[in-house]
Protein backbone atom coordinates (compact mmCIF):
# COMPACT_ATOMS: atom_id res chain seq x y z
CA UNK A 1 0.00 0.00 0.00
CA UNK A 2 1.21 3.13 -1.03
CA UNK A 3 2.13 6.15 1.74
CA UNK A 4 -0.05 8.73 1.84
CA UNK A 5 1.08 11.98 0.00
CA UNK A 6 3.08 14.46 3.31
CA UNK A 7 3.21 17.82 2.86
CA UNK A 8 6.84 19.17 1.48
CA UNK A 9 8.34 22.45 2.24
CA UNK A 10 10.81 24.52 4.70
CA UNK A 11 10.44 23.42 8.32
CA UNK A 12 8.92 26.04 9.98
CA UNK A 13 11.32 26.60 12.36
CA UNK A 14 14.50 28.18 10.42
CA UNK A 15 16.45 26.88 13.50
CA UNK A 16 15.43 23.54 13.38
CA UNK A 17 15.78 23.44 9.60
CA UNK A 18 19.43 24.47 10.04
CA UNK A 19 20.53 22.16 12.37
CA UNK A 20 19.26 19.34 10.17
CA UNK A 21 20.89 20.62 7.41
CA UNK A 22 24.14 21.48 9.36
CA UNK A 23 24.05 17.51 10.79
CA UNK A 24 23.46 16.21 7.06
CA UNK A 25 26.49 18.32 5.81
CA UNK A 26 28.27 16.80 8.83
CA UNK A 27 27.09 13.29 7.99
CA UNK A 28 28.40 13.74 4.54
CA UNK A 29 31.88 14.87 5.05
CA UNK A 30 32.54 12.25 7.73
CA UNK A 31 30.86 9.39 5.90
CA UNK A 32 29.77 10.03 2.73
CA UNK A 33 26.23 9.68 1.09
CA UNK A 34 26.30 6.24 2.86
CA UNK A 35 26.30 7.77 6.20
CA UNK A 36 23.38 9.95 6.09
CA UNK A 37 20.17 7.99 7.32
CA UNK A 38 16.78 9.38 8.32
CA UNK A 39 17.85 7.65 11.75
CA UNK A 40 21.45 9.41 12.09
CA UNK A 41 20.16 12.68 11.40
CA UNK A 42 17.12 12.73 13.68
CA UNK A 43 18.83 11.48 16.05
CA UNK A 44 22.38 13.88 16.13
CA UNK A 45 19.79 16.83 15.05
CA UNK A 46 17.61 15.91 18.25
CA UNK A 47 14.35 16.06 16.27
CA UNK A 48 11.85 13.20 15.31
CA UNK A 49 12.04 11.12 11.98
CA UNK A 50 8.16 12.49 11.27
CA UNK A 51 9.82 15.96 11.50
CA UNK A 52 12.42 14.64 8.59
CA UNK A 53 9.44 13.38 6.61
CA UNK A 54 7.21 15.90 6.85
CA UNK A 55 9.57 17.98 4.75
CA UNK A 56 11.13 15.97 2.52
CA UNK A 57 11.21 11.86 1.48
CA UNK A 58 14.30 10.66 2.13
CA UNK A 59 17.60 11.00 3.68
CA UNK A 60 19.54 11.60 -0.19
CA UNK A 61 17.06 14.58 -0.23
CA UNK A 62 17.95 15.48 3.03
CA UNK A 63 21.66 15.53 1.76
CA UNK A 64 20.93 17.51 -1.55
CA UNK A 65 18.94 20.16 0.51
CA UNK A 66 21.75 20.24 2.92
CA UNK A 67 24.90 20.33 0.12
CA UNK A 68 22.63 23.38 -1.96
CA UNK A 69 22.21 25.39 0.89
CA UNK A 70 25.98 26.35 0.55
CA UNK A 71 26.59 25.12 -3.18
CA UNK A 72 28.01 28.27 -4.80
CA UNK A 73 29.37 28.55 -8.25
CA UNK A 74 32.82 29.01 -7.81
CA UNK A 75 34.54 32.25 -9.25
CA UNK A 76 38.09 33.16 -10.42
CA UNK A 77 39.47 35.13 -7.28
CA UNK A 78 40.76 38.04 -9.40
CA UNK A 79 38.52 39.49 -12.06
CA UNK A 80 40.83 39.86 -15.18
CA UNK A 81 40.59 42.29 -17.83
CA UNK A 82 40.21 39.20 -20.46
CA UNK A 83 37.05 37.25 -20.10
CA UNK A 84 38.41 34.02 -21.58
CA UNK A 85 40.93 34.17 -18.69
CA UNK A 86 38.06 34.50 -16.02
CA UNK A 87 36.49 31.65 -18.06
CA UNK A 88 39.77 29.94 -17.65
CA UNK A 89 40.32 30.72 -13.67
CA UNK A 90 36.30 29.01 -13.32
CA UNK A 91 37.19 26.41 -14.78
CA UNK A 92 39.62 25.52 -12.87
CA UNK A 93 37.85 26.48 -9.90
CA UNK A 94 34.85 23.78 -10.66
CA UNK A 95 36.95 21.37 -11.39
CA UNK A 96 39.19 22.07 -8.01
CA UNK A 97 35.47 21.64 -6.26
CA UNK A 98 34.41 18.70 -8.17
CA UNK A 99 38.20 16.91 -7.58
CA UNK A 100 37.23 17.51 -3.66
CA UNK A 101 35.15 15.54 -1.03
CA UNK A 102 32.34 17.84 -2.31
CA UNK A 103 32.45 16.34 -5.93
CA UNK A 104 32.25 12.86 -4.55
CA UNK A 105 29.15 13.29 -2.65
CA UNK A 106 27.55 15.16 -5.56
CA UNK A 107 28.63 12.31 -7.98
CA UNK A 108 26.63 9.54 -5.27
CA UNK A 109 23.87 12.18 -4.50
CA UNK A 110 23.37 12.05 -8.44
CA UNK A 111 23.74 8.59 -9.43
CA UNK A 112 21.23 7.77 -6.33
CA UNK A 113 18.61 10.33 -7.80
CA UNK A 114 16.42 9.12 -11.23
CA UNK A 115 16.76 11.82 -14.04
CA UNK A 116 12.99 13.75 -13.15
CA UNK A 117 13.29 13.60 -9.46
CA UNK A 118 12.76 16.43 -7.15
CA UNK A 119 16.76 15.62 -5.89
CA UNK A 120 17.78 15.97 -9.59
CA UNK A 121 15.97 18.86 -10.65
CA UNK A 122 16.78 20.65 -7.54
CA UNK A 123 20.75 20.33 -8.65
CA UNK A 124 19.92 21.32 -12.03
CA UNK A 125 17.67 24.41 -11.33
CA UNK A 126 20.52 25.35 -8.29
CA UNK A 127 24.23 24.43 -9.01
CA UNK A 128 24.43 23.69 -12.89
CA UNK A 129 21.71 26.59 -13.46
CA UNK A 130 24.10 28.95 -11.45
CA UNK A 131 27.34 27.27 -13.08
CA UNK A 132 25.82 28.52 -16.85
CA UNK A 133 24.54 31.87 -15.71
CA UNK A 134 28.21 32.72 -14.97
CA UNK A 135 29.14 30.87 -17.92
CA UNK A 136 27.17 32.73 -20.00
CA UNK A 137 27.71 36.24 -18.58
CA UNK A 138 31.43 35.41 -19.70
CA UNK A 139 30.95 34.29 -22.91
CA UNK A 140 28.96 36.98 -23.55
CA UNK A 141 31.75 39.51 -22.55
CA UNK A 142 34.39 37.64 -24.66
CA UNK A 143 32.14 37.85 -27.60
CA UNK A 144 32.07 41.90 -27.29
CA UNK A 145 35.96 41.98 -26.45
CA UNK A 146 36.69 40.00 -29.68
CA UNK A 147 37.94 36.79 -27.87
CA UNK A 148 34.83 34.60 -29.25
CA UNK A 149 33.43 35.31 -32.93
CA UNK A 150 29.89 36.93 -33.30
CA UNK A 151 26.97 34.57 -33.39
CA UNK A 152 27.71 31.65 -31.32
CA UNK A 153 24.84 29.51 -30.34
CA UNK A 154 25.49 30.33 -26.24
CA UNK A 155 23.37 27.10 -24.87
CA UNK A 156 25.84 24.73 -27.45
CA UNK A 157 29.03 26.44 -26.45
CA UNK A 158 27.93 26.12 -23.10
CA UNK A 159 27.71 22.48 -23.04
CA UNK A 160 30.70 22.01 -25.03
CA UNK A 161 32.67 23.98 -22.09
CA UNK A 162 30.92 22.65 -19.09
CA UNK A 163 29.54 19.21 -20.24
CA UNK A 164 33.13 17.54 -19.92
CA UNK A 165 33.56 18.78 -16.45
CA UNK A 166 30.16 16.88 -15.89
CA UNK A 167 31.41 13.42 -17.65
CA UNK A 168 34.55 13.49 -15.90
CA UNK A 169 32.48 13.88 -12.32
CA UNK A 170 30.02 11.12 -13.03
CA UNK A 171 32.27 8.44 -14.99
CA UNK A 172 35.40 9.39 -13.07
CA UNK A 173 38.01 7.79 -15.97
CA UNK A 174 40.28 10.91 -15.48
CA UNK A 175 41.55 13.57 -13.22
CA UNK A 176 39.68 17.03 -12.88
CA UNK A 177 42.93 19.22 -12.68
CA UNK A 178 43.92 22.37 -14.48
CA UNK A 179 46.07 20.44 -16.70
CA UNK A 180 42.26 19.28 -17.98
CA UNK A 181 40.45 22.54 -17.84
CA UNK A 182 43.25 24.26 -19.46
CA UNK A 183 43.33 21.91 -22.68
CA UNK A 184 39.45 21.83 -22.84
CA UNK A 185 39.55 25.25 -23.21
CA UNK A 186 42.12 25.49 -25.76
CA UNK A 187 40.32 23.15 -27.66
CA UNK A 188 37.20 24.47 -27.56
CA UNK A 189 38.39 28.09 -28.37
CA UNK A 190 40.66 26.30 -31.45
CA UNK A 191 36.95 26.09 -33.16
CA UNK A 192 35.54 29.26 -31.70
CA UNK A 193 37.49 31.70 -32.10
CA UNK A 194 36.93 34.55 -33.63
CA UNK A 195 39.89 33.84 -36.22
CA UNK A 196 38.47 30.67 -37.33
CA UNK A 197 35.28 32.92 -38.74
CA UNK A 198 37.62 33.56 -41.59
CA UNK A 199 38.42 30.44 -42.37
Amino acid sequence: MSEPNRPRGRPSDPKVRSVILSTARALLDEGGLAAVTMERIAALAGVGKPTLYRHWPNAHAVAMAAFLETATTPEPRHRSLAALDDLRAQLAAIAATFAARTGRNVRAMIAASEGETELAKAFRSHFIAASRAAGRSLLERAVAEGGLRQGLDLEVTLDLIYGPLYYRLLVGHAPLDTAFTDVLLDHALHGLGAAAAQG
